[in-house]
């Protein structure tokens, strides 16, 4: 009988035993579960974060700022769309006896009297020009240089690539205040360099119904695309 209980006893402490080792094998699991779903949580926690993260950066510098900073650059280099697309590794400065260099004379004795002054590239090889070109009206050579004109626009210092064919346009405005006026049918042009040199001198006739000009002062514009005048 004594021996009875005493085994009664033991089967029920290894009954007990193995319902706690049951209960902890439960608990560890449970553990894992949800120290699984706490590890998965703070993955997508990083990820939102890192997210979060790539978004700040395309806001500071979307794809669209970039493109227009690239765009920035390319003009600040000298391209245009008339003169040709993309920049031109290796051009070198427009020589005046590869370019066809032509004026005509428009809005004669109006207000905005002025010569619009057209260089074409025709050689074979890109070529540049920059800042505005040497002009010196009537057949004074020798004489002064016309000045910048305050009002144009900036970026003067870019240099300008045409491609073979490609066209830039400058004007020379025109003021005629009716006395001690000169007068002219042609005026000389030389490219000046990004160095500060100019180049030769080359006779410009004026075309057009009044090829005739007077002035008493008159200034010149940059090189550009796009004429400064399109009428």
């Amino acid at each position: 009988m004594r021996t009875s209980r005493i085994r009664t006893a033991t089967l029920a402490a290894v009954t007990a035993a193995l319902a706690l080792g049951l209960t902890a094998c439960g608990g560890a699991d449970g553990g894992s579960k949800a120290a699984g779903g706490d590890a998965a949580g703070s993955a997508q926690s990083q990820s939102a974060s890192n997210e979060g993260g790539k978004g700040g950066a395309e806001q500071a510098n979307p794809g669209g700022d970039t493109k227009e900073g690239a765009r920035s650059t390319t003009a600040s280099g000298g391209t245009g769309g008339a003169a040709g697309k993309g920049t031109t590794a290796g051009a070198q400065q427009c020589r005046g006896d590869e370019m066809l260099l032509t004026a005509v004379h428009q809005l004669a004795g109006q207000q905005g009297d002025h010569l619009l002054v057209t260089a074409s590239n025709k050689g074979t090889k890109p070529c540049w020009v920059t800042s505005y070109p040497v002009v010196k009206l009537g057949d004074g050579v020798d004489g002064a240089a016309l000045p910048h004109s305050k009002k144009d626009n900036a970026g003067g210092g870019r240099h300008l690539t045409l491609q073979p064919g490609g066209t830039a346009y400058s004007a020379v405005n025109l003021f005629d205040y009716g006395s001690k006026n000169h007068t002219a049918q042609s005026f000389a042009l030389a490219l000046r360099g990004a160095d500060g040199h100019n180049g030769p001198s080359y006779s410009v006739a004026i075309k057009g119904e009044k090829p005739q000009f007077s002035w008493n002062e008159a200034d010149v514009l940059n090189w550009s695309t796009k004429k400064p005048y399109d009428f």
